[in-house]
């Protein structure tokens, strides 16, 4: 497989774990769900904090899967705010691996754009507040 090795973002990460067997196909490849399921988490980050509360996840604008995942691989999830809308919150979520401690590599795996809406107790839209 040809890896771009790059660096790490010069921010701290949104989220940041390691893969386990559990989180791994039979061949030691990270399932794709898992890392979807881990990009919601780290993209909801902002979105909760922006809202000044509950958010709900309406829509997976793009999603790339780059580069496979291995287990043992840190992931590092970047999550920001692209856009604010009246009860939305659009958030880019980039997620990168550091893997092999003998002979480190950084890889950017994965990029993703989500929309998370405001909801309030009731799980219904609410507007998101001003800054």
């Amino acid at each position: 497989m040809n890896q771009t090795v790059t660096t790490l973002p010069e921010r701290q990460p949104t989220l940041r774990v390691v893969t386990m067997p559990a989180d791994c196909s039979y061949t030691g490849d990270v399932f794709g769900g898992w890392i979807m399921a881990q990009v919601d988490i780290a993209g909801s980050i902002p979105a909760v904090h922006r809202a000044r509360g509950r958010v709900a996840t309406v829509a997976v604008n793009a999603f790339q899967f780059k580069q496979a995942v291995f287990m043992g691989d840190i992931v590092s999830f970047y999550a920001h705010i692209d856009k604010v809308g009246r009860t939305s919150i659009t958030v880019n979520v980039e997620v990168y691996v550091q893997r092999d401690p003998a002979m480190p590599i950084c890889v950017k795996v994965t990029e993703a754009t989500l929309t998370y809406v405001a909801v309030d107790e009731n799980r219904k839209p609410r507007e998101v507040p001003l800054e």
